[in-house]
């Protein structure tokens, strides 16, 4: 695999989970949060589709950019981990996310796993650290 698959990979997260908030958050609001916590309502459509507009417009930097090993290892390892508390957070600590919330979850651990082996590759496919 070339770096710049991977990394088109990367921006799929973005793009398609992005995606579906931008253009539905009425439906992920309803599958991923527990129904107590629910609002439903424009407010809570607005900052789910923001949430949206913002991981698209990250997926389409990631798209166009050229990645270093460094931006990989940064982006993969540092840019995963709050992801990864929230996560946890809402999910097993203060209980607002539904199981459906998981698929953000496995995009956390995709995103990850592209940092490192992008990373990898891009040291290989011969990009320099600087």
């Amino acid at each position: 695999m070339r770096v710049q698959t991977l990394q088109r990979i990367l921006a799929m997260v973005f793009l398609v989970l992005g995606a579906w908030c931008l253009l539905q958050p009425r439906m992920v609001e309803s599958l991923a949060i527990r129904p107590e916590h629910q609002v439903l309502n424009a407010t809570s459509a607005v900052f789910i589709a923001c949430f949206g507009a913002q991981a698209v417009l990250c997926g389409a930097l990631i798209w166009f950019a050229k990645f270093t090993p460094k931006t990989f290892l940064a982006f993969g390892l540092l840019g995963s981990i709050p992801f990864f508390a929230f996560n946890v957070y809402f999910y097993f600590v203060v209980p607002i996310f539904t199981r459906w919330m998981l698929l953000d979850f496995v995009g956390n651990v995709v995103i990850l796993g592209c940092g490192v082996w992008g990373y990898r590759l891009a040291k290989r496919e011969g990009f320099h650290l600087h």
